[in-house]
Formats: structure tokens, C-alpha cells, sequence
């Protein structure tokens, strides 16, 4: 199965890829809503206008009265020297994928802030400074052809990797322009693939065709504002000419085609995405499509003799019954064929969960999390069943994951090893061989020994035990007054994991702050259960389990109310809402980033539509249960608020600005006055199309987060 198949029938692990805890990517198409509240029913309704001259003029102002208050300050500006000396750094890992005989990596530094894609052999990348052969500087070809390129990834055609699709974004959103790269002579293909800037999905079948889905024109493109039809678009021929292979409905999500080239195992397949958790895996023979005959929320993993099943809600099947979370395997033909015996390979209980796997060329590697902790397996097949052993882990209240692997030749595994305390470090082994080593290490950004990493549990309202991870300075007294910040998600099937941040230790750490993850429901921490938990209807469990962890963090004497900050993005930025219109009474200032904030509209805001299985329908009934957790809806005059700094870019093209803009407009309506918004023009959803302004958004949240909860 290709990357490209596995995003779209795997939507969450390709929302693990995409966004680093934020929404699944989205588009422009749906800027302009659908239904047509009046200027009565909603007087910041202008604000959606992203592009406006009036909105903009606005943003404009706010966005100097916020860098006056925060920005001008001593403070920010070391805060962000400090910061982007860690983005720019050039001791950073270079993390590489291998394609044939070399390991790929894409790099951005002060001299490359746009990043270059560049590759090296494992003989040069086993050295302190690798020579790394560079295929492509996006600086230099913003420079050539005087545009402002945000590289955005690239597939190449196996087994030669010698032909590449390129995507780039004009501004850092999700939509990219695709064109074909020649890496001999490194340069784009004259007369090549090429399509405009759209949200384009596309995969290789041979040198001459692709699978490619796009904007083709009106009514092309979901109401999710993905790719609604999927064509076979030959060398040489007019996109026009493309032959359509599958139409989608306008209500679903996505729908994409992939060629899986593995040797001997040859197979085409078509993935229609009812919405982020249910979807559904053709075979395609010829001109004829042969359903993958799985639950519609469990996810099909073809891959050579096998297929691997990850259910999300209990199946039986075959006088046999599975819980939800497991990891199932048996062979793809049989399965075709009709037969429905399965190998559980995994077996999820209260501790645990599959955080993910990946195949080498004999063996299976999972990564299992047992208490939000990472543990590694590995399963071989042998005849009819799968061996198991252990494989070697990380240190405690840490995350191992597998980064890289060759599943097509070797048993080779690229393992990265991190923590809250431990700088990540990059493992090369081979499965059989030596044990693994570490072959990079990320330098020490600030001085770890200083402080100490413990895990707690709380129990939430309804009695749910939910763990958060504390880093805080050794000796700290329970007096009450350390400044904290507590860091959270809870959507999508997320998991928080420990992380080493030398912009945390840097920016909050080493000031004296204490830092807080908090692993409530609606993330993945433990497996579909813990999403679904907080899933429409019962979405206030997440925001009470959040809630819990900022109380218990009161009782126990490591703040007060008045020193306790809170921070989240995208999903995140709506549990800051939540917390800023629920919770007031528990938090001294809160950092609200790319947030949804208006639920009543976020369906006909940007790409909001697609996230109609998370959060439910507000134009019908559904409305009665969403209301209860829109902070557009939810915030009133005359109630004592903390501090609150929004923050968000007007080239996100997943959530869009249009709800911060409103929810800051709205509350400085009602007269409060620690109300902070700032937008960045380029970025996208990450809030920063090159390292600079990455670093500017990080200070001024915690330059905000800081100066508030003294």
C-alpha cells in the first residue's frame, strides 16, 4: 500500500503525519457560506470575508495594538532569539526516509528558510557532517521565479526514483500547486505532469500515468472541499483528457486512487472517505471495482501476501468477536476470496493501546503505548502464525517510534527515541542483527537537570481516571505560585506523547515555569475508546477531564488559578475556548491558536464540513448538543474572563481566521479589554511558513502566557 493510499483510508494516522496535533488538512473551496445568517443574527459576519479590505484594515489594527503590548518588549524579543536559535539550529536531526540507495531529507536553516531537499548515502550519513547531494532549494526558485514556494512534500516513482511529484504551497496552506521533478538533471520536467495550486491528491502508476484527484472544475471537489472524482491521467495528454475512474458522492470527504508497486504484488486500489473515521478500500481490476469487505470505521491495510485490519468499534466476523483497537492479520486473497479467519496481532486492554506499526521486509514492528508510554514489538509470520518478542525500548516516560523502514528490500528500522527532559536521537538497526545505534543526536537546548518529568492521574467529573505528564524545576515548592502552563488537544484520535521541546525548555522551562500535558479524552492515548468518549453529544468530557488536570493541579499545590495558563491549537484552540467560556474561574490567561470557536457556522467556515463526525451537524438537531460547547455562542457580557491572546493566519485554509477574528471582535463588543488577536498572513495552519515566523508566534504566546500569570 502506498503513503498516498494510506492517508486517505487511514485518516488519523495520516492526521498523526500531517499536522503534529492539528486537524486533518482541508481547503479554500467553502470560504463563503452556504446559508446566510444576517448581519442581525451575527454583526461580526463580515469578518468571514478572509480577503476583505474592511476585515483585513481590522486585523491590521489589532495586530499592532498586540506587538505594541507584547512584541516591543525586551522579553519577546530574547524569547524569540532564544527560539529561533533552536528552529535555525544546524546540530538539529536530519530525519531521512530512504528511497533506493539514498536517504532523503528536506532541511531548513538561516541559510535555507524556505528549506532544501537534498539526499546523502547511510556510508555519508553515518559521519558527524554527512555530504548531502542537494536536489531542490526552494529559496533559490522563489528567487528564480519570484514567488514566496512552501515545499509540501514529494512522491517519487519507485523503483528508480528518478521521476518526482513535487508539491509546493504559495503561501503555506493546504492548497499546492504538483509538478514533476527530473532528480539527475534536478529540475522540473519541461512539458511535464503539472497541475495548478488546488487541493490535488496524486500517486505515480508508471513513468508515463498517474492517478491524480483535483479541482477538474464546478462541482468537482467535495463538500469537504477535497477531491471528489479520481482520474488516470496519461503522459503527453490534456489533464481534460483524463479518464475517470471513480465519482464520489459531494458528501463525502475524499476520494483517491493509489497504485501499490510492490514487487510481485502488483495492485490498484480506490479509497472513498465517508468522513474522518468511516470509509471504504476497492480493489480495482481493469475497469471494475471489488470492495475490501471491512467495517466502514476499520481501516484495510493491504501489504504483499497479507492484509491487516484496525478496528475501531467491535466486529464479528466469522463466529469470531473483536474489540475495538485491535490489530488484525490474515492473507489478502483468502480474504477476497471470502474467507474471514484473522491472527490478533494486537489486543488492546485497560493500559494499552496501538499507537501505530510498520512492516520491514519479514517482520512487523508495533508500537504499543501502556500509559501513554512506549513500548515496541516485534511479530514475524511463520507459516500459519505470527512470532512475537520484545524489542529493545526507551527510557522511561519517553516515546519510541519507528521513523523509516525498507519493507520492499531489508529489515532495516530507523527508531526515534524522545522525551520531555531527553533530547530525541535517531537509531539505525537491522531486525536480527546488532542491536540498534544511534547514529544522530539532537543537542541539549537547555539544561535538563534542573528539572524532573512525573506522571498523575485524576479522576474527571464522571469518575474517568486521565493521566497528565508535569515537568517541573527539582525542589519545586508546593506554595501555589509557580507560573504553569498546560498544554492540551483531545480530538481527532490524537495522542499527546512525551516530546523534547527546546523551545518550551527554553521560553517557559528555564524561567522558572512548569509545563503540563494533559492526556484527556477524545485524543488517542488509549486507542477508538478514548476518542469516542468525547466524541458530539459528549464532547464536554474532554473539557472536564482538562478541567480536572488544572484543579488537581491546585490541590496540589503547584499553582493557583491566577498563575495557571492554558494553551491548544486547531482542536486545541476550541478546548481553549471552552475552558475561556466554562472555565473561567481555573485559569489567569489563555493562548487560543488557529482555534474553531463559532460550531453554529464552522460547517460553511473553510473545510469545517469534514469534521461533522467529530463534532455533529449544527443546522440540525445535533445543534441542541453542539451549542453547549461553542464559545462563539456561549460567551456573555459581564463575566470575569482571564486574559485571552487568539492567534491565527490569514492563509489557513483548514480552519481558516474568520472564528478568531470573530471571537475577539465579539468580546471586545461586550467590552472586555484583555482581549488579544494576532494573524499572520502566511503559514497556513501551522501559524508560520519558515522558521522566523514560526519563532515570532511561539514568543508571543508565551511572551502573553508569561507576563499575565506573574
Amino acid at each position: 500500500m502506498t503513503e498516498s493510499q494510506r492517508r486517505w483510508h487511514r485518516p488519523v494516522r495520516w492526521l498523526l503525519l500531517a499536522m503534529a496535533a492539528t486537524l486533518g488538512g482541508m481547503a479554500h473551496a467553502n470560504e463563503h457560506p452556504t446559508t446566510s445568517p444576517t448581519a442581525t443574527d451575527d454583526p461580526y459576519l463580515w469578518l468571514e470575508n478572509i480577503h476583505g479590505q474592511k476585515p483585513l484594515a481590522w486585523v491590521k489594527a489589532q495586530n499592532q495594538a498586540t506587538v505594541r503590548r507584547f512584541a516591543d518588549s525586551a522579553s519577546f524579543k530574547t524569547t524569540r532569539k532564544q527560539i529561533l536559535q533552536v528552529f535555525d539550529s544546524d546540530e538539529h536531526i536530519p530525519y531521512v526516509n530512504r528511497m533506493g540507495d539514498y536517504l532523503y531529507n528536506f532541511w531548513r536553516d538561516k541559510a535555507h528558510p524556505r528549506g532544501i531537499w537534498r539526499r546523502t548515502t547511510l556510508a555519508e550519513f553515518r559521519k558527524d557532517t554527512p555530504h548531502w547531494d542537494v536536489l531542490l532549494d526552494v529559496d533559490a526558485l522563489n528567487k528564480a521565479e519570484g514567488k514566496r514556494w512552501v515545499f509540501k512534500g514529494v512522491q517519487c516513482l519507485k523503483p528508480e526514483y528518478v521521476r518526482c511529484l513535487v508539491s509546493l504551497s504559495p503561501d503555506g496552506g493546504d492548497a499546492v500547486t504538483v509538478r514533476e521533478f527530473d532528480v539527475p538533471s534536478r529540475s522540473f520536467v519541461k512539458g511535464g505532469f503539472e497541475l495548478p495550486v488546488a487541493k490535488s491528491e496524486v500517486d505515480w502508476i508508471d513513468h508515463d500515468t498517474i492517478y491524480v484527484g483535483t479541482d477538474f472544475g464546478p462541482g468537482s471537489m467535495t463538500e469537504s472541499s477535497y477531491p471528489r472524482i479520481v482520474k488516470e491521467w496519461h503522459r503527453g495528454t490534456p489533464l481534460t483528457q483524463a479518464t475517470v475512474v471513480y465519482e464520489g458522492k459531494r458528501s463525502d470527504l475524499a476520494v483517491s486512487a493509489s497504485h501499490d508497486d510492490t514487487p510481485g504484488f502488483e495492485r490498484d486500489f480506490v479509497s472513498v472517505a465517508k468522513d474522518f473515521f468511516h470509509s471504504q478500500l476497492f480493489l480495482r481490476k481493469g475497469g471494475r471495482l471489488e470492495r475490501v469487505d471491512v467495517p466502514e470505521d476499520a481501516s484495510a491495510d493491504p501489504h504483499r501476501e497479507w492484509l491487516l485490519v484496525e478496528t475501531r468499534s467491535p466486529w464479528s466476523v466469522g463466529g469470531t468477536s473483536y474489540p475495538a483497537g485491535a490489530l488484525l492479520a490474515t492473507r489478502f486473497d483468502d480474504f477476497m476470496a471470502g474467507k474471514r479467519h484473522f491472527e490478533v496481532l494486537f489486543r488492546p486492554d485497560a493500559h494499552t493501546a496501538l499507537d501505530s506499526y510498520r512492516w520491514t521486509r519479514h517482520h512487523l514492528i508495533l508500537d504499543v503505548l501502556d500509559d501513554v508510554k512506549s513500548r515496541l514489538e516485534v511479530l514475524t509470520p511463520d507459516g500459519g502464525q505470527w512470532e512475537r518478542a520484545p524489542m529493545e525500548g526507551a527510557p522511561a516516560l519517553s516515546t519510541v517510534s519507528v521513523v523509516d523502514t525498507d519493507p520492499d528490500h531489508s529489515d532495516e528500522y530507523w527508531l526515534s527515541v524522545t522525551g520531555f527532559l531527553t533530547p530525541s536521537s535517531l537509531q539505525y538497526g537491522v531486525l536480527g542483527g546488532a542491536a540498534p545505534e544511534t547514529l544522530k543526536r539532537e543537542p541539549a537546548f537547555f539544561d535538563a537537570s534542573r528539572f524532573a518529568v512525573s506522571q498523575h492521574f485524576v479522576a474527571s467529573k464522571d469518575g474517568t481516571r486521565v493521566p497528565y505528564f508535569e515537568i517541573a524545576p527539582r525542589g519545586m515548592k508546593l506554595d501555589g505560585t509557580n507560573r504553569t502552563l498546560i498544554y492540551g488537544y483531545g480530538g481527532f484520535e490524537v495522542s499527546l506523547l512525551p516530546n523534547y521541546n527546546g523551545s518550551v525548555g527554553r521560553a517557559w522551562l528555564e524561567r522558572g515555569g512548569v509545563y503540563v500535558v494533559a492526556n484527556i479524552r477524545g485524543g488517542g492515548e488509549y486507542g477508538p475508546a478514548w476518542h469516542q468518549a468525547a466524541l458530539k453529544a459528549n464532547r464536554l468530557r474532554a473539557y472536564e477531564d482538562f478541567a480536572a488536570v488544572a484543579q488537581d493541579l491546585v490541590r496540589r499545590g503547584v499553582t493557583s488559578p491566577r498563575h495557571l495558563g492554558a494553551e491548544g491549537g486547531s482542536n486545541g484552540g476550541l478546548l481553549m475556548g471552552n475552558m475561556l467560556t466554562l472555565y473561567p474561574q481555573l485559569f489567569g490567561a489563555i493562548a487560543c491558536e488557529v482555534p474553531l470557536l463559532d460550531m453554529k457556522r464552522y460547517s460553511h467556515l473553510s473545510a469545517g464540513a469534514s469534521w461533522m463526525a467529530e463534532y455533529g451537524n449544527p443546522d440540525t438537531s445535533d445543534w441542541n448538543f453542539i451549542r453547549t460547547f461553542s464559545p462563539y455562542q456561549n460567551v456573555r457580557p459581564g463575566m470575569h474572563y482571564p486574559p485571552v491572546l487568539f492567534y491565527t493566519t490569514t492563509s489557513d485554509d483548514r480552519v481558516g481566521p474568520a472564528q478568531a477574528r470573530k471571537m475577539a471582535a465579539k468580546m471586545e463588543g461586550m467590552g472586555y479589554r484583555n482581549v488579544w488577536f494576532y494573524e499572520n498572513t502566511e503559514g497556513g495552519h501551522g501559524a508560520g511558513a519558515d522558521n522566523r515566523q514560526a519563532a515570532y508566534m511561539h514568543a508571543l504566546a508565551y511572551t502573553f502566557l508569561w507576563d499575565q500569570l506573574k
